[in-house]
């Protein structure tokens, strides 16, 4: 076969294994991948050296990331991910690439696939993503968009599920903006069977469509415009900053937030074991008190570095 003919060949296999949203992947899978992820960080931290430099199912594979904005959490954990399984990762900045500067997504997508095993993509536009990933012939993982963060909330309910066990059946309050991490949470109550509670200004309420998608596959979802409501006998608080990169009016937010940041008083509605969680950056004074993310409840920290081990099982899976 030609160097041509085997090229051809590839881009006619099956589609691949693209991780794009939650609401696009079976609870089966996605249990998958979150067993993978516990088995490798148990294996990273309980067996010698000697043997974890065995574990490379990704040597020689190679992940492209494609950052528009800057990224601390996202970058590096996906960086670590790639090199403790034996693969490479390449970054990509916005201002080096043409992608941000008038080259389709598409035709990105088609060239970093004749490079690439894998692209990562964190970008301001959900349909730049989507047209990626329709013209990719390799994996696209979905790393941040203004839509959704699915692989920051596959690490939180990893984090919850290693100090409260299974979430099936629990409760998650949510308290802030609708905004991209509330909509992969509200993915995430539909396939992972708990219920979730938003708390939110009604300004800045979740997406209509993705609230009554949830309902319609039978999640539990709540939208409610009081803190009270959604922390009332929680197992998890959850909250993000209030002024993301790409929000231009600052004020007006802060504004209509400020009835729902997550101080003490707040913690004291949940359960006495609750977790609180943050994907971070965090603002203290802001969204959430410093008595609460640097108290005995809060499990940001562990949530931070379970980037790494979530980022694991996503690109195996992706991998194959």
């Amino acid at each position: 076969m030609t160097v041509s003919g085997a090229i051809r060949k590839r881009e006619e296999a099956a589609a691949p294994r693209h991780f794009l949203d939650l609401d696009q992947l079976d609870t089966r899978t996605l249990r998958i991948i979150l067993d993978r992820s516990q088995t490798m960080k148990q294996a990273r931290y309980g067996l010698p050296k000697v043997l974890l430099d065995r574990g490379t199912p990704l040597m020689g594979r190679i992940l492209a990331m494609v950052f528009e904005n800057p990224s601390t959490r996202t970058r590096v954990s996906f960086h670590i991910a790639m090199r403790q399984l034996g693969g490479e990762a390449i970054v990509l900045p916005g201002q080096d690439m043409q992608l941000f500067r008038g080259e389709t997504a598409a035709d990105t997508a088609r060239v970093l696939s004749r490079y690439v095993d894998a692209i990562m993509v964190r970008t301001s536009s959900h349909q730049s993503m989507l047209e990626m990933a329709e013209h990719a012939t390799v994996p696209v993982i979905n790393g941040l968009t203004e839509l959704s963060h699915p692989c920051q909330v596959m690490a939180d309910v990893m984090t919850f599920e290693e100090h409260r066990g299974p979430i099936a059946g629990k409760v998650v309050g949510w308290c802030g903006a609708g905004n991209n991490m509330a909509h992969s949470w509200i993915h995430a109550a539909v396939r992972f069977g708990f219920e979730l509670r938003l708390a939110c200004p009604p300004a800045l309420a979740p997406r209509a469509d993705l609230v009554a998608w949830a309902g319609r596959a039978g999640g539990r979802v709540l939208v409610t415009d009081s803190a009270a409501v959604a922390a009332a006998g929680a197992d998890c608080i959850v909250t993000d900053t209030w002024v993301s990169m790409s929000d231009k009016d600052g004020d007006r937010r802060r504004r209509l937030l400020w009835p729902f940041q997550v101080d003490e008083e707040l913690m004291a509605r949940a359960r006495p074991n609750a977790l609180f969680l943050h994907c971070l950056p965090a603002h203290r004074g802001e969204e959430v008190t410093a008595e609460v993310i640097d108290g005995p409840q809060s499990q940001v920290w562990d949530e931070a570095e379970n980037r790494v081990h979530a980022q694991k099982g996503i690109l195996a899976w992706c991998l194959g």
